[in-house]
């Protein structure tokens, strides 16, 4: 391990929401045990869901939250949803119908551990529970509009992955815009739905939400960026996933379009943007501030 990369892995051990990790973990099994699986779909559904993973959505629904305001127990159901669509949406893209990967979180894709039929079914059943658990565990006035939210991002999310894997873009567009399209859909969709979600929970008025609206789509953007990069600085075995496969494959990837140097300022550029989203929110925005700053600079 560089000592770059041991600095980083230090500091997320240390960072204030580093707790929380433990709790999504928790609430996840919880979910996953109390829904009467038969038990080779539950054991597939706990090795894609509860392996090694940073959480980022379902931290993303909590400190927003805890920015407006609100709960972070009322904002848990959410959390596991969200966690539970990233999750779905992983196995699938694994597939060798799509990105044809062996490697995930440092360990075999859940079609290589368990079959392809089981890793089809499984992601089924985690994009199904991410909606029991939102509509059991929440009140109903707080179902509806945290539901349709989950909705809608899960549905951006499989037209980015459409339009990354198969295309179908608007014409004239240049490889920028069509960039930024997939993205917008396909990652930033769930770090939006994260932000958006969390402040419905904590009662948010709409200028909050608004806030958090626009440093959901920054954050999302940036991370995206910064996985691009990762994936052409560094390695395999860093990272646990194969690298450079998107290029090999012909997809648009920042580094691709915009050369690692421009990548690099377009997301300090984005991480400022974020930053100046969570102005209204003063001390109560920290944590989302840290977590911003954080992943501008991770190394996996």
């Amino acid at each position: 391990m560089s000592t770059a990369t041991k600095g980083c892995d230090e500091a997320a051990e240390a960072l204030p929401w580093s707790n929380l990790v433990a709790e999504v973990d928790r609430a996840l099994g919880a979910e996953i045990d109390a829904r009467a699986f038969p038990r080779e779909l539950g054991d597939a559904i706990r090795y894609a869901v509860l392996g090694a993973g940073k959480r980022l959505r379902p931290i993303l629904v909590l400190l927003a939250t805890e920015a407006v305001g609100g709960r972070l127990a009322d904002a848990m159901p959410p959390a596991v949803g969200i966690e539970m669509i990233h999750c779905f949406s992983l196995v699938h893209d694994d597939l060798p119908a799509m990105d044809d990967d062996d490697l995930r979180r440092g360990r075999p894709t859940l079609h290589r551990h368990a079959g392809e039929a089981m890793a089809i079914l499984a992601g089924d059943a985690m994009n199904t529970l991410a909606f029991e658990v939102v509509a059991n565990r929440l009140s109903d006035d707080v179902a509806g509009p945290v539901g349709r939210e989950l909705a809608t991002a899960t549905g951006d999310m499989i037209a980015g992955q459409v339009l990354d894997t198969l295309g179908g873009f608007e014409e004239g567009l240049t490889d920028h815009q069509r960039l930024v399209t997939v993205h917008r859909h396909k990652t930033a969709a769930l770090f939006r739905a994260s932000c958006r979600m969390g402040a419905i929970c904590g009662k948010a008025d709409p200028d909050q939400l608004a806030a958090l609206t626009r440093y959901g789509e920054a954050i999302g953007l940036m991370f995206q960026a910064v996985d691009d990069l990762l994936d052409v600085t560094q390695t395999t075995e860093h990272l646990g996933k194969a690298v450079d496969k998107d290029a090999a494959q012909g997809k648009l990837t920042y580094p691709e379009v915009l050369g690692v140097e421009t990548t690099r300022s377009e997301i300090q550029r984005l991480h400022t943007a974020a930053d100046e989203a969570l102005a209204p929110f003063e001390g109560r925005g920290d944590a989302l501030r840290d977590l911003c700053a954080y992943l501008a600079v991770r190394t996996r």
